[in-house]
């Protein structure tokens, strides 16, 4: 789950690290109104959506008087904003960060993250902070410093000054820098964070260390623990179908292929995704109906697949363990009459069962194509979306 930079803001303030002042907006009048209440002579007009480079792509403007504010407010409400994140389709802008200004005198870089391979988590620093910080680490990897921390000790004033000296923080300002670093450890700790991101933390002109920006996402299945997060959700920038799935406890994930698939198990839907680029498409989905697939929770998966227009097949791979290839088999049927498939469907499945839920395929008079094996498979509805 991901958050917008205000909430994110919110919750490294509540943790002690030191952020400039400013009001999330839904309107050009509530952004003029935040901006009067802020004081000063120089605002920032900040798009609040889920994806990075925003700067980049015309959602962060300076205004330099309260009539700039309501203009450049005007401009970007609405918006269409377009980054490197958001694909060439963009992503609506409906909510605004106004907040005062600050003396950048240096931007830096730094992140925690978990490292699957140490087990631990990686705080990841750079003195090269702000919007390019994807190509530093593309280009000049060894701008980036990492240390690995041990979750059972917490980051150590010596790993923190490590960060802090290896990113050229000035002499006076290493105790705060120390102090950040140590806090946002902390702050990914306690809020079940997979990634908790500054970028730019800010050395300003008197020598403060300040979180200029912000980026959050978190693990869904902590969510539980923290209610306060979940209320953060903001479903206008989530998938439609994504959201519809996870009504229906179903794992969906929109891809940029044609061909649905239907998986029970994460690791056989990844490795049926592989075998169909293998032949030479692309998936439209990654969809996994788990381990106690029902008829109406294999419907809901057929009617969320079919919702995208790109699809053009179905590959219906299912593994009987827990899994009844009967009940597979019955859901199928089902879901292919209620949603008038119109779009090739190749059905493989193995296991408990398997015998009893290939005849219910074949007695259905469903023009259904059977497969034995995943390579069969990938090739029959390859082929029949191509018409061959």
């Amino acid at each position: 789950m991901k958050i917008h930079e205000y909430q994110a803001k919110e919750i490294l303030r509540k943790f002690g690290v030191t952020t400039p002042r400013g009001k999330a907006c839904f309107s050009v009048d509530e952004a003029v109104k935040a901006a009067e209440e802020l004081g000063g002579k120089v605002w920032v007009v900040k798009a609040q959506i889920h994806a990075g480079g925003r700067g980049k792509g015309g959602g962060v403007k300076l205004a330099r008087s309260i009539d700039e504010v309501r203009q450049l407010a005007g401009q970007i409400l609405g918006m269409r904003l377009v980054t490197h994140q958001t694909g060439p389709e963009g992503q609506k802008v409906r909510r605004l960060l106004i907040e005062e200004g600050a003396d950048i005198k240096k931007e830096y870089y730094v992140a925690a993250l978990t490292d699957r391979a140490t087990q631990k988590v990686a705080m990841m620093a750079s003195s090269e902070g702000g919007m390019d910080i994807e190509e530093v680490a593309h280009k000049t990897p060894e701008k980036i410093i990492k240390v690995f921390v041990d979750p059972l000790v917490g980051l150590t004033d010596a790993q923190a000054m490590e960060l802090a000296r290896g990113i050229g923080v000035p002499e006076g300002s290493l105790p705060q820098a120390v102090d950040t670093f140590k806090k946002l450890y902390t702050c990914y700790m306690e809020t079940d964070a997979t990634l908790a991101e500054i970028n730019p933390l800010i050395l300003e002109g008197n020598g403060n260390i300040k979180a200029l920006d912000a980026k959050f996402n978190f693990d869904s299945n902590a969510l539980f623990r923290h209610p306060e997060i979940v209320e953060m959700r903001d479903l206008d920038e989530e998938d439609p179908a994504e959201i519809e799935a996870s009504k229906h406890d179903l794992s969906y994930i929109s891809l940029d292929g044609n061909i649905g698939c239907l998986v029970n198990g994460a690791g056989l839907a990844m490795a049926t995704m592989d075998t169909i680029k293998l032949y030479g498409a692309e998936p439209a989905n990654f969809l996994d109906v788990g381990g106690g697939a029902t008829t109406e929770k294999v419907t809901e998966a057929f009617k969320i697949m079919l919702k995208n227009p790109k699809v053009k097949g179905i590959l219906v791979n299912i593994f009987g363990g827990i899994m009844r290839c009967d009940t597979i088999a019955t859901g199928v049927v089902a879901a292919a009459k209620e949603v008038h498939l119109s779009v090739p469907l190749v059905v493989r499945m193995k296991g408990t069962n398997e015998e009893l839920g290939k005849q219910i395929l074949k007695e259905s008079g469903l023009p259904i194509i059977s497969a034995d094996t995943m390579a069969e498979a990938a090739e029959k509805i390859v082929a029949a979306v191509a018409g061959k």
